[in-house]
């Protein structure tokens, strides 16, 4: 780590990711990491010999997450100044020889990366397409979760020329869009095999899903996985959050 780069600027804070004494460095003026990316860095089922391609990586918070879990990450993003937190953040946890960050644009990704030389692929994409007239009225975080850089079919496209055959997509996004992402996968050879919703609390309407695709899989086979909750009654976060965060004991 170097001296600079545990200096914040005006807009930035240090924060705690309760995981192996790791720490990230956000700008609020930026778009910070939120509990959807969190999930998905705990979705799949991470084994040692993977190489992981995260798109989009924001802060780098997935691949600090995922890091002791997987042989390499690799971490493209388009922001010029997340680009370069995120390398900071690498850094500050002394993980240059697990993760590498690129600043580019996934859209152009054969200028990037060779075909077909990951094992997994995160995508925690922009969610909401946009519509005419909300380029106007819409700036910060909002503009974040809109598809002004990537469409969700950028994404998939991305994902299967970097995924090799047998390799697997992970992705969080919005359930009103479910049959929008099937339609994608097909069109990119994609089999989606795990899917599981996200709920505020028991009783709503999910809000978030996370799910996982195959390349080259056979149809069917779909394993939907019980709901997961996100708050108690009491409005505080539920024992397999907390699991999740690093708050409460493995079972």
């Amino acid at each position: 780590m170097k001296p600079e780069d545990l200096t914040l600027g005006p807009d930035e804070r240090l924060d705690d990711l309760l995981y192996q004494g790791r720490r990230i460095i956000q700008n609020t003026r930026e778009f910070c990491f939120s509990l959807d990316a969190v999930l998905l860095a705990h979705f799949p089922q991470w084994r040692a010999h993977q190489r992981v391609l995260d798109l989009g990586t924001g802060t780098g918070v997935m691949p600090l997450l995922i890091a002791d879990s997987v042989r390499q990450i690799d971490a493209v993003e388009l922001n010029p100044v997340m680009a370069k937190l995120a390398a900071r953040n690498v850094r500050l946890n002394d993980l240059e020889e697990k993760i590498t960050v690129r600043q580019g644009d996934y859209r152009q990704i054969r200028d990037l990366y060779r075909p077909e030389s990951f094992d997994v692929v995160l995508a925690n994409p922009p969610y909401r397409p946009v519509s005419h007239g909300t380029a106007n009225k819409l700036s910060g975080v909002a503009r974040a979760r809109h598809e002004f850089t990537a469409t969700l079919e950028d994404v998939v496209t991305a994902s299967r020329y970097a995924l090799r055959f047998g390799g697997r997509l992970a992705m969080v996004h919005l359930p009103e869009r479910l049959t929008e992402i099937v339609a994608a996968l097909h069109r990119h050879q994609f089999e989606m095999k795990r899917l599981q919703f996200v709920q505020p609390k028991t009783g709503r309407k999910p809000n978030m899903m996370l799910l996982e695709a195959v390349v080259g899989a056979s149809p069917g086979g779909l394993a939907v996985l019980p709901p997961l909750i996100v708050h108690g009654e009491d409005g505080s976060y539920t024992k397999e959050i907390r699991r999740i965060y690093g708050m409460e004991e493995e079972p």
